[in-house]
């Protein structure tokens, strides 16, 4: 631009030839007439659109196909460009990503047309942790099953990490906090959330927001500020509510086969230190893991951990069992009839009377069972010999010798005058 303004000056105010000024400058006489004709700023129109690798050899076609196959699925279960990528390199394409990623991009824009705008937020490094929940699929154990993942992702560094679960109670809440915290080794500032009845109970009028008592202990214990976010504003948490597409599309298309839970969540520890690998989206020349380390230098530290349960209290039935959750656990024989506190963690039952722990069991997510220790009933079989013979309590245990031949009595037909074998001689 300063260029054509002193050609212009020197021509049309200090009255110098068009030749003596092409001498000068270099440049065409034509072009210096151009530019004394027109007082508008020089552009440069593109003649032809640019080239770029296409697919070929009908891959095209055939991508175009996958993602049709796609939009009938389920939005959850539709593959990523990546993933697309993938499929069309098993069937023999040998082009790069780029095209197959420029391919779909403009096959979405045609369907949804251009987008929504946002604002760009700014997190500095420990800042700020966002939370939300998802609803996977997966097969666990050979059978196609709804799982909760859990979702956390550090602002700054964008570091994930996720966690799965059977539901989404408040004890699977408290729990996967606890093993994010100890995932980042540290404490941030604040943690933002959506509104959940686990950790909002109340959103008022003018958008005030009363916690749930248990989970505010769990950000006293942490000294972390919830900050919830305004009901059906997704973008104030926008980087976690990515993350939910990212890592579906990556890590549960097509559905991941585990033996259990505890596997799954094993291998999803390990995907989340992969994943921090991959450079950061704002900082190109630095991966997220780089990045994370300003964020863990402006944590705080850890401290023990919070004891994430829920707890109620509940009458022992006169089986000598409790009810959480559709389940009942036992208790030892002698608290029947007692009113006795349950704590409900992510992975097991805790039963308290005052100070004691009188019973522990894993936890189930079937419905209407009923989970036994046989030990808990023992006792009562100085009263009640012959339950050792039906008792669903000792079905399929494996009795010490003793009581083998304790039952091998009860259930001979011809022994069943004898005497009692708990009986005391006189």
């Amino acid at each position: 631009m300063e260029s054509v303004l002193k050609i212009r000056r020197w021509v049309l105010v200090d009255g110098r030839s068009i030749r003596s000024v092409a001498r000068q400058t270099g440049l065409l006489r034509n072009t210096i007439k151009k530019y004394l004709k027109d007082d508008s700023p020089p552009s440069y129109h593109r003649q032809a659109p640019p080239t770029r690798h296409k697919l070929c050899n009908g891959f095209d076609a055939r991508l175009q196909t996958l993602f049709e196959q796609d939009q009938k699925r389920p939005r959850r279960e539709r593959r990523t460009a990546q993933k697309l990528y993938e499929q069309l390199v098993s069937e023999g394409y040998t082009g790069s990503y780029s095209p197959v990623q420029r391919f779909i991009r403009d096959l979405k824009r045609a369907g949804t047309g251009s987008g929504e705008a946002f604002i760009p937020l700014y997190f500095p490094a420990g800042d700020a942790l966002q939370f939300d929940w998802s609803e996977e699929r997966v097969v666990l154990g050979g059978v196609e099953q709804k799982i909760k993942l859990a979702h956390f992702r550090m602002c700054y560094s964008r570091k994930p990490f996720v966690v799965a679960y059977h539901g989404e109670a408040q004890e699977m809440v408290l729990d996967a906090f606890v093993q994010a915290l100890s995932f980042f080794g540290g404490v941030p500032r604040r943690v933002i959330i959506d509104n959940p009845k686990t950790m909002v109970t109340y959103v008022s009028r003018s958008k005030d927001r009363i916690f749930h008592p248990r989970f505010l202990a769990l950000m006293n214990h942490y000294v972390m500020e919830p900050v919830a976010c305004t009901p059906a504003s997704g973008w104030e948490k926008g980087q976690v509510e990515n993350q939910v597409q990212f890592l579906r599309g990556r890590l549960f298309v097509p559905k991941p086969a585990f033996d259990d839970l505890d596997a799954l969540n094993d291998w999803l520890f390990l995907r989340c230190e992969d994943l921090a690998g991959r450079p950061h989206p704002e900082r190109q020349d630095c991966t997220i893991a780089q990045m994370f380390e300003d964020d863990r230098a402006k944590l705080r530290p850890l401290g023990r951990a919070f004891d994430g349960y829920v707890e109620k209290t509940v009458r022992v039935r006169s089986t000598c069992l409790v009810q959480y959750d559709s389940n009942r656990y036992s208790v030892p024989s002698q608290f029947a009839g007692q009113h006795v506190s349950l704590r409900a963690y992510a992975n097991r039952i805790v039963v308290v009377s005052g100070q004691d722990i009188i019973a522990e069991h894993k936890r189930h997510f079937t419905r209407n069972i009923s989970y036994f220790e046989p030990w808990h009933y023992v006792p009562l079989l100085d009263r009640k010999p012959g339950a050792l013979r039906n008792g669903a309590p000792f079905v399929g245990w494996q009795l010490p010798q003793a009581m083998h031949r304790i039952r091998e009595h009860y259930t001979n037909e011809h022994n069943s005058s004898s005497i009692c074998p708990f009986s005391q001689p006189d």
